[in-house]
């Protein structure tokens, strides 16, 4: 983590984050903050409705999970496909977003990305997300069209440089 300087009684932005591996004994509670997030409510969320990360899911990719280091409550997560380089997954608990555990996240994964030889990352956004995406430096590359009856609606694609 980076040193920074905060006000006497506020922590910086993601600190007392702790990232690892999420293993197979995280996938209910990495389930239930995908299910709970508020940005699939409405109309998105028959998408997550039934959405399941199962144990198979985390021990055949790489996904990290986002700890508050003092409780060990779940705070975030992300999932990393190599080939073809895409970020599949990354949710934060709805209460730790503007927190700065989105881009510790982010970091994490571009320095998985960098050590995994990558030059770019595919990002297939929820739309409510993007503006997000774009903040940490990815650009818009064009739209992924809908898929019914799985995705309803189009998504913005975007390309994460691994610099």
């Amino acid at each position: 983590m980076r040193p920074s300087v905060t006000r006497p009684g506020r922590q910086a932005p993601g600190e007392g984050v702790r990232i690892r591996r999420a293993i197979a004994r995280d996938a209910r509670r990495l389930t239930r903050l995908v299910q709970a997030s508020r940005a699939y409510q409405g109309p998105y969320a028959p998408m997550v409705a039934g959405y399941r990360v199962g144990p198979d899911y985390i021990e055949a990719h790489r996904v990290f999970a986002a700890v508050e280091e003092a409780t060990g409550r779940l705070l975030g997560f992300y999932s990393l496909v190599l080939d073809p380089p895409e970020l599949d997954l990354m949710f934060v608990a709805d209460d730790a977003q503007g927190g700065g555990v989105g881009r510790l996240l982010v970091g994490h994964l571009l320095d998985e990305a960098r050590d995994a030889g990558l030059t770019g990352v595919r990002i297939v956004s929820h739309p409510p997300s993007e503006g997000f995406y774009l903040s940490v430096g990815a650009t818009r590359t064009g739209t992924e069209r809908a898929a019914p009856p799985a995705v309803m609606w189009d998504r913005p694609e975007l390309l994460l440089p691994v610099t």
